[in-house]
């Protein structure tokens, strides 16, 4: 008895779970041998029931008293044996909860990084896989001390019972979820994680929701959702599997079509509307009216100029607009935010008259100018010859730049066409005004050559005042077809100021008349009639050019170009003879010459000289002469 009642030997022995409950008849004969516990009676008493093993337990002392004297059974014994008696209750127990249908209700012990201990009423606790209980950020959902629903699977080779938490579960939310199936309700879920194809949402079960069921065009990242609750409705189940198949798009589609319903209702022209930016173009914004959307083009979002929607709007915004056209067939909304407010043009013209100074925002600039945003929908264009008096400055952006604060003064104003012409330099001294004054006609200045071109050379005498000198001023006596001829770009020189004129800021110079004229020093050495030496420059078909001093040139017809017989004489380029001046011009600066008079009869040199004296006139001919000396 004492071995029998050993609890060590008797906890060594492993749980049949599948034991019947015990009972105290003998074994049939026919039996298989029992081994050496189950075969001797007393090892019975342990599994007995406590109303049938005690009057056994008293019989047994009393044979033992008297044929073998054993002693008593102690106190420490009966406990082992009614503890045995417990366990094997409990595998009992075990046995009927290993039913995967059957819901255990226990206590969280305590968290371990693999598993949940939960403490189910049983012999030894249970666990559940730590990963079932947790949320879509990798924390466990309970904490020990709290009360949780759970399936037992199985024992544990190693000890203890696996449970099943999301088994539970689903057995809790089943019927719900197999009524919101049949019925159309929706169920509201947490997105707990990402999948392939989509996303698994937490609706007290585990379901599965296509990416292409989330909303109602296509989604990219479908990580923003994890961790959102979100309204999804079954569209598929199998409770065999445990498969749950969910739905947003559904959802979304029937609000939408409930809110185009309503906001077709009130859905016309010059209606005030509520929207939601939905999305951004570079031509304008679409905006969500309620199940219907509508464009807000660019050109309708400001009454001034904007580079993109997204100056004046985002996506999510929410915006009042007004119903420009609606194309009920189509289902086409135009719609317009500028509307809303009264166009700034209409009385543009009295807030800003001209000669105003005014402040503004520079927008943009480009090669011609600069845009400046006076108010909302209101700009102007400072154009580059508006910015600074002086001509150099070769772009805009020398001057300012986008964003800058600048004063300007109001040029012109045109309301039909949407315009105002403003200025810069207008705020500044104008240097042309007072110029005359400051260099009169005649007077001597220096400055550098600037630029170079085919009809003369820009001179800057001072900052953002040049003067031209014009190819025709740049020499007497030579014959200068580009200025590059006679000066260069950056020299230093000095000229004669020729004229001023402030309103169209023009400086007109002069090079060659810090020199002598030559023309004027020949008419007043000379006279008709003079014998000259020349130089056949070159020749023409109504005759040659021929220079007759430096810078001087004349003219000899071919009609004088004659000896004293009227033979005629070929003039060749570069032929040197003497020539008489028979005709001169000072106004025009032309002389005639001619071969002729020089060798003929019809004058002599005294018969010139002697009329020379009493005329006055620089335009006397040889005809005069030849006239005046038949007289006398």
């Amino acid at each position: 008895m004492a071995h029998v009642l050993n609890p060590e030997q008797t906890e060594s022995n492993p749980l049949n779970t599948q034991l019947d409950t015990p009972t105290l008849e003998a074994p049939p004969e026919h039996s298989e041998p029992a081994d050496e516990t189950t075969s001797n009676p007393e090892a019975s008493f342990d599994a007995a029931p406590p109303d049938a093993v005690i009057p056994e337990a008293h019989a047994a002392q009393d044979a033992s008293q008297t044929h073998h004297e054993e002693p008593d059974i102690s106190m420490e014994d009966f406990a082992a044996a009614l503890e045995s008696f417990d366990r094997e209750q409990a595998a009992e127990a075990a046995a009927q909860a290993f039913d995967d249908s059957a819901i255990v209700t226990g206590t969280v012990i305590k968290l371990t990084d693999k598993h949940v201990v939960v403490d189910v009423g049983m012999k030894s606790e249970g666990l559940i896989p730590i990963e079932q209980v947790t949320d879509h950020t990798g924390q466990p959902k309970l904490h020990p001390g709290d009360t949780v629903d759970v399936v037992i699977e199985r024992e544990e080779p190693e000890g203890g019972y696996l449970l099943g938490y999301e088994k539970a579960q689903r057995l809790r939310v089943w019927d719900t979820v197999e009524k919101a199936h049949n019925e159309k309700t929706p169920l509201t879920g947490t997105v707990v994680g990402r999948v392939k194809g989509g996303l698994t949402v937490d609706v007290g079960i585990k379901a599965f929701l296509p990416g292409s069921q989330l909303e109602l065009r296509p989604v990219r990242n479908l990580d923003a959702y994890i961790g959102q609750p979100i309204q999804v409705r079954v569209i598929k189940l199998n409770k065999k599997r445990g498969n749950v198949v969910v739905s947003r798009k559904e959802i979304l589609e029937e609000e939408q079509s409930e809110r185009r319903s309503h906001t077709l209702e009130h859905l016309e022209e010059g209606a005030i509307l509520t929207g939601t930016v939905k999305n951004l173009t570079d031509y304008g914004a679409f905006v969500d009216l309620g199940g219907i959307d509508g464009l807000l083009h660019i050109t309708d979002m400001s009454w001034g100029r904007l580079t993109h929607p997204r100056d004046l709007v985002n996506v999510g915004d929410e915006i009042q607009v007004k119903v420009l056209k609606f194309d009920k067939e189509k289902q086409r909304v135009s719609l317009g935010f500028k509307q809303l407010t009264p166009d700034p043009w209409l009385d543009a013209a009295e807030r800003y008259p001209i000669g105003a100074r005014v402040h503004g925002r520079v927008l943009s600039v480009t090669d011609y100018g600069a845009f400046v945003e006076l108010e909302q929908g209101i700009e102007g264009l400072v154009h580059v010859s508006e910015m600074t008096w002086s001509k150099r400055m070769k772009h805009p952006s020398k001057l300012v730049k986008p964003g800058d604060d600048v004063e300007t003064v109001i040029l012109a104003v045109n309301p039909a066409d949407r315009r105002i012409s403003l200025g810069m330099k207008q705020l500044l001294e104008n240097p042309w005004e007072h110029l005359a004054e400051k260099y009169p006609t005649g007077a001597t200045v220096e400055g550098r050559v600037r630029n170079l071109t085919d009809f003369g050379a820009f001179i800057e005498i001072e900052d953002g005042i040049d003067g031209l000198v014009h190819v025709s001023n740049l020499s007497w006596t030579r014959r200068v077809k580009h200025p590059s001829e006679v000066l260069k770009k950056g020299e230093k020189v000095r000229a004669v100021v020729l004229g001023v004129e402030p309103e169209n800021r023009r400086l007109s110079l002069g090079i060659k008349q810090l020199q002598p004229d030559v023309w004027e020093t020949f008419f007043a050495q000379h006279r008709v009639g003079d014998l000259v030496k020349g130089k056949v420059l070159r020749t023409a078909q109504f005759g040659a050019f021929v220079e007759i001093a430096e810078g001087v040139e004349g003219l000899c017809h071919v009609s004088e170009a004659t000896d004293g017989h009227g033979v005629p004489v070929k003039l060749e380029q570069g032929k040197e003879m003497d020539f008489r001046i028979i005709r001169m011009n000072p106004e025009e600066k032309k002389v005639a010459l001619s071969i002729r008079a020089v060798s003929g009869e019809e004058a002599s040199r005294a018969d010139v000289e002697a009329y020379k004296q009493p005329v006055s006139s620089s335009t006397t001919t040889l005809g005069d002469l030849v006239h005046w000396k038949r007289e006398k």
